[in-house]
């Protein structure tokens, strides 16, 4: 058996994320293109595409968070690009979000909260709390 770092099972993350449902519009070279969300949090978003994007590629995105009143405009760098699978033509692609307005960062940090909300109240709900 080997040892384990204490890092290992444990989560790094910086800020909390939230799983999110919907479209990120990604500005690329060669155009715009649509992805559906996976996750987000203040520093980042993930997202499934139909194609790879190359690691540290800039790029401008849009989304609409649910009950916002206005789109998330952010501009970041492509951290991790994996296939889904190999015989899946979608590649799960994560962002580092470096440029943000405060706004966005406020709305996205008020999702997030909302979310957990959610859930530890549909937990306590769940177990009869």
């Amino acid at each position: 058996m080997s040892a384990q770092s204490p890092q290992s099972g444990r989560e790094r993350r910086r800020y909390p994320r939230a799983q999110i449902e919907g479209v990120v519009t990604l500005s690329l070279k060669d155009g715009t293109r649509s992805a559906k969300l996976r996750d987000i949090s203040r520093a980042g978003v993930s997202f499934y595409l139909d194609r790879p994007v190359p690691l540290m590629t800039l790029l401008e995105l849009q989304l609409d968070l649910p009950g916002g009143s206005a789109p998330v405009v952010a501009r970041g760098a492509v951290v991790r690009c994996e296939r889904i699978g190999p015989s899946v033509e979608h590649w799960e692609i994560a962002v580092f979000l470096h440029e943000t307005r405060e706004a966005d960062r406020r709305a996205i940090d008020a999702f997030v909260a909302a979310r957990a909300s959610s859930k530890i109240a549909h937990s306590a709900a769940s177990s009869g709390e």
